[in-house]
């Protein structure tokens, strides 16, 4: 058993987001987890993520713990609230903003 207290851990710069705090739960640096890694974002208002992950052959799901995100694909714009999830698939490209005045918490899970 490999516990992580949120205290521990450090946060990372993430390519292409902003005015958002993002830390790794679980990884392999961080625990040693081999298939999949486990974050925590916290996103502030008017905070997101830039268009990414065309180029990404992994598989992501994103949480909504604390507040509203909306996510964009190419095909769709939809609004997670608290508990919502999204999956995305490989190479599936994203842009996430948090268009409210609150902060938003999302975990984050992704394949190796």
């Amino acid at each position: 058993m490999k516990i992580v207290h949120l205290a521990d851990c450090k946060p990372y710069a993430a390519a292409k987001h902003f005015n958002m705090t993002a830390m790794r739960l679980q990884a392999k640096d961080e625990t040693g987890t081999s298939k999949f890694w486990c974050g925590l974002s916290y996103f502030l208002p008017q905070g997101g993520a830039e268009w990414a992950y065309e180029d990404n052959p992994f598989e992501k799901v994103y949480v909504v713990l604390e507040g509203e995100l909306t996510i964009k694909t190419k095909t769709e714009e939809r609004v997670l609230g608290p508990m919502d999830s999204v999956f995305l698939a490989p190479f599936e490209g994203r842009e996430i903003i948090n268009k409210t005045n609150k902060p938003v918490t999302m975990l984050v899970i992704v394949n190796y």
